[in-house]
């Protein structure tokens, strides 16, 4: 016999989630998930929407964002000053763990083509002083 681990009722032993609210199941033999060996990962205790598959009961600290809602963050960090302010602030906040990571993640790539930048600007300067220099010497 199985039991739901959100909900607790007790399933046939050839079901693989809980038929009472989709959860998934606890395979007292096995000592195992139905579907996935547990690898350090602590146990879920909140209830999951068998129609989306997302948990219902996520703290706010932790709820995934939408992929709106990372393209809203991805137009509003893009903003000159604004968008830098609000992308420093996100980077430091610990509201949504999600936003920060992602905040953090745009502030790395952006620190990553402005280095890109820079070397593509000293490399054009130095080899247009060069030609610069050699074209002017020829006259």
């Amino acid at each position: 016999m199985k039991y739901c681990n959100y909900c607790g009722a007790q399933n046939p032993d050839s079901a693989s989630v809980c038929q009472s609210c989709g959860g998934g199941l606890y395979n007292e033999q096995d000592n195992y998930y139905q579907g996935y060996q547990q690898s350090g990962y602590e146990q879920r205790q909140t209830p999951v929407n068998v129609y989306t598959n997302v948990q219902t009961d996520i703290p706010y600290q932790y709820r995934p964002l939408s992929a709106w809602a990372y393209f809203g963050y991805s137009l509003l960090f893009s903003l000159p000053i604004a968008g830098f302010v609000l992308l420093i602030v996100f980077s430091f906040s610990e509201s949504n763990i999600n936003r920060r990571n992602f905040a953090r993640s745009y502030f790395c790539a952006l620190l990553v083509v402005g280095v890109i930048f820079l070397i593509v600007l000293l490399i054009s300067l130095i080899t247009g002083g060069l030609l610069f220099s050699a074209s002017s010497a020829r006259y």
